[in-house]
């Protein structure tokens, strides 16, 4: 019988600062922060070593508590602010990130 490790993955402060700003300015980012939380992460200067499978696997987990089906507007990224740099900046067991928007909220018309 294989032990697994688990795996207590978290983002750099500057990361998280990037990551924030850029969704609650930049439309395009928002779109691949939806599709490819990964390459956001990335984009936003998260940086792992190439063969580095602890990194990997943490970066997998951190990418799962961030998969969203519709992302929270601007002004609410905004003003939830403090409170998401600190969820982001601690441990990403599984607890799902507040930048989630439920299915049921209604849906803003693009102009």
């Amino acid at each position: 019988m294989m032990a697994t490790k688990k795996v207590e993955a978290t983002l750099d402060p500057k990361v998280v600062r990037k990551l924030l700003d850029k969704l609650s300015t930049d439309n395009e980012f928002r779109r691949l922060f939806k599709k490819d939380p990964k390459a956001a992460l990335i984009a936003s200067g998260h940086k792992i070593a190439k063969g580095d499978s602890t990194a990997e696997a943490e970066l997998d987990q951190i990418c799962k508590c961030l998969k969203i089906d519709r992302i929270a507007p601007k002004d609410v990224i905004v003003k939830s602010r403090d409170a998401l740099e600190e969820q982001l900046k601690l441990s990403m067991g599984m607890s799902p990130i507040m930048l989630n928007v439920q299915s049921n909220a209604s849906r803003r018309l693009r102009k």
